[in-house]
């Protein structure tokens, strides 16, 4: 810009504004008007065009990205649809495609609606009333630290399970066709007209000729104290992914992030056999909380111990949001690991009571109670009003409850709630299977599943 203050530039300046007083006010509103409509003008005839070739770089990746989005949509809807059919979820693969219409009328989205109709007319219904539950506590991931000789040694090979023998089973059940279930689709509860209520309904698991539902479920997923330098893990965590993993403390004393326990390991195998989850169902996992939760010291009888209580007892929330949305259930497993079926009723009311408040708080409540011990609350007769240990667990909003019987299944419904008798296997079992009597014929070969690195004889079943 010219500098007006000083020089003939100057000078010309007063000159035109002495000149500039002579004019009057009409024309000078006139001129100051018409240069605003010039200077507008020009700025509109140079903006850029949104879909024009001067257009803006940012409207021109949203261009690109309306695009892509559009150019992706159909062969994500494909692949989603796909990997619900893979898992057994026909009806909903066939309206993901028909949702858009697209899609729908494409010939590899007619092809697929096709083949999943097929599929489709040849499910059988499973009988609910003959769905076995295997269950599990913590995987040793190290035999070596596990099996040497302390006055631990014993209850580990008697409970537990090695990482190998679980990775076996999975792989020879998958083999003969078996299919993980939720308990809530072996039945579930439904409005009662009648009573104005709820009441308990078998559910509906449809699945090809030759599978087999199944529930599986681990208990004590706490990482005690006195597991620690053993061989487990130390704790779940929310890991980069957003899935869950372990943490576990390593010989030189680091800590690896990474597969050390059942639900990353199972997550990884149906990751790799989609078709072994029925819908995106995983198992059960079930809780104490006397040592805290998760493997994080979270019990008021830390609080003062643990500086990070706060921290941990969040920690703990988000881990248990993030195995619902997984496909995992959570469930009680008693707050002090209590028989649940022996001792006097008002220690069992407190022992729950504390569940609720110590634990269910944290990990959003749950309508699941594995029995510690195995130990039930009644015989195998259907439960009755007249019990009063299951009217108050029913009236603490338990509707699943799980003992543990080495029968092939047991499940029984009342008007209000499912019961369903659990396997354990574990050294015990396999070892019983080995040499007395074999109990897991239907899942797979003992023999070809148990650990060399475990003592023999493996100890009688303790229960846990």
């Amino acid at each position: 810009m010219p500098n007006y203050s000083n020089g003939r530039g100057g000078r010309r300046f007063h000159s035109r504004r002495r000149r500039h007083r002579a004019l009057s006010l009409p024309l000078l509103l006139g001129a100051l008007l018409l240069a605003l409509v010039v200077v507008a003008l020009a700025f509109f005839l140079r903006r850029p065009k949104r879909n024009g070739p001067a257009a803006s770089a940012s409207d021109a990746n949203q261009s690109v990205e309306e695009t892509t989005v559009a150019k992706l949509t159909s062969e994500e809807i494909l692949a989603d649809a796909a990997k619900k059919a893979a898992q057994y979820d026909y009806d909903a693969a066939i309206a993901a495609i028909e949702a858009d219409e697209k899609t729908a009328q494409s010939e590899a989205g007619q092809a697929a609606i096709t083949k999943y109709n097929e599929i489709k007319g040849t499910l059988v219904r499973q009988d609910p009333q003959k769905i076995t539950h295997v269950f599990f506590h913590t995987l040793i991931m190290d035999n070596k630290k596990a099996f040497d000789g302390d006055n631990r040694q014993n209850g580990y090979n008697d409970v537990m399970t090695t990482k190998p023998e679980f990775e076996k089973m999975m792989q020879a059940m998958y083999d003969k066709g078996y299919v993980l279930v939720r308990i809530h689709d072996v039945a579930y509860e439904v409005d009662d007209p009648e009573t104005g209520g709820k009441k308990m309904v078998w559910g509906d698991i449809m699945l090809p000729p030759g599978k087999t539902a199944f529930v599986l479920s681990q208990d004590d997923v706490n990482y005690y104290e006195y597991m620690d330098g053993d061989g487990f893990a130390k704790d779940i965590i929310v890991g980069p992914n957003g899935k869950p993993l372990n943490e576990m403390v390593m010989d030189d004393g680091s800590i690896s992030v990474g597969a050390y326990d059942l639900i990353p390991i199972l997550d990884e195998f149906i990751e790799q056999h989609p078709d072994f989850s029925y819908r995106g169902a995983k198992g059960i996992i079930a809780v104490t909380g006397y040592n805290g939760v998760f493997g994080y010291r979270t019990d008021p009888s830390y609080e003062g111990k643990n500086p990070n209580i706060e921290a941990d007892r969040q920690k703990v929330r988000e881990v248990a949001q993030c195995l619902r949305d997984d496909g995992w259930e959570l469930a009680s497993h008693s707050w002090g690991h209590r028989n649940y079926g022996k001792i006097p009723f008002t220690e069992l009311e407190t022992d729950n009571q504390k569940w609720q408040d110590y634990v269910g708080e944290l990990i959003g409540g749950t309508d699941i109670l594995l029995f510690p011990f195995g130990a039930d609350v009644g015989d195998w007769h259907p439960y009755k009003e007249d019990n009063e240990r299951y009217r108050y667990l029913h009236n603490s909003g338990f509707r699943y409850f799980c003992n543990v019987d080495s029968n092939q299944y047991y499940v029984q419904k009342g008007q209000d709630y499912l019961r369903q008798g659990r396997r354990n296997l574990d050294g015990y079992r396999l070892w019983q299977d080995m040499t007395v009597k074999n109990h897991t014929s239907d899942l797979f070969n003992a023999s070809d599943i148990f650990d060399s690195d475990r003592p023999t004889p493996v100890p009688d079943y303790k229960g846990g």
